[in-house]
């Protein structure tokens, strides 16, 4: 989760997230290098007295800058259309379940299992105990094994909500009446935090998202301990 003072993105926990972390560092140091040229040509330009600044025409120049231009975009255009389609990707989903946004709460269906649902609203403040976090704690965990594929189906019942885990690279617009999804894997044990990333209201910003990734047999055991609940 995110931590005070932090500048960079949270630490990944999908192998999206980290293609998205490596493309950010490859787009931020082509922005340098522009950068850099930019500021030392407006440097010279300032301080030196062998700029020429009567050019009325040059081809060779306005080759370059066309050039030029061309193949940085090229260069920030192939990774990004490749992590594009990596984010659409949905192959054979181990898990499947419909996370339905309302105001102000979550509610998560697991449709491979006949009876597995529940909903989700935020610890108020009084209510939380050492250790726990304001305004991100939830009464009821998303929990999901670790290491497989997960399929989430995001709708809603009443306005536009959006489900958002920034570890884990999803970002998912919840509308009324039309069902969305999307897919990730979670690399590695652990709580991952979000929030509704929509303004859908005046409790916005407390229908906050806890996924918890397991161990597949911790999965079974909680899924067990959920149905004979339900």
């Amino acid at each position: 989760m995110a931590h005070p003072s932090q500048l960079g993105f949270q630490d990944a926990a999908s192998p999206v997230m980290e293609e998205l972390l490596h493309f950010h560092d490859h787009a931020l140091m082509i922005v340098f290098l522009i950068s850099t040229l930019v500021l030392y040509i407006i440097v010279a330009m300032v301080s030196t007295k062998l700029t020429n600044k009567y050019i009325l025409d040059s081809q060779e120049i306005e080759i370059i800058w066309t050039i030029l231009p061309a193949i940085i975009l090229i260069l920030i255009a192939l990774p990004s259309l490749r992590i594009l389609y990596l984010m659409d990707e949905i192959n054979d989903p181990h898990l499947t379940i419909k996370a339905m946004g309302h105001q102000w709460y979550w509610s998560y269906e697991y449709t491979d299992y006949e009876d597995l649902g529940f909903d989700s609203y935020m610890i108020p403040t009084q209510d939380l105990t050492p250790g726990q976090f304001r305004l991100l704690e939830a009464d009821h965990r998303m929990v999901i094994p670790v290491e497989s594929p997960i399929r989430v189906l995001v709708s809603a019942e009443d306005v536009l909500h959006s489900w958002a885990v920034p570890a884990l690279g999803v970002k998912m617009d919840a509308v009324p009446g039309r069902l969305n999804q999307t897919a990730f894997i979670a690399s590695r044990p652990g709580v991952f935090y979000g929030q509704c990333s929509e303004i859908c209201g005046a409790n916005h910003s407390f229908m906050p998202i806890v996924v918890e990734a397991v161990p597949l047999e911790h999965f079974e055991n909680w899924s067990s301990l959920m149905l004979e609940d339900a």
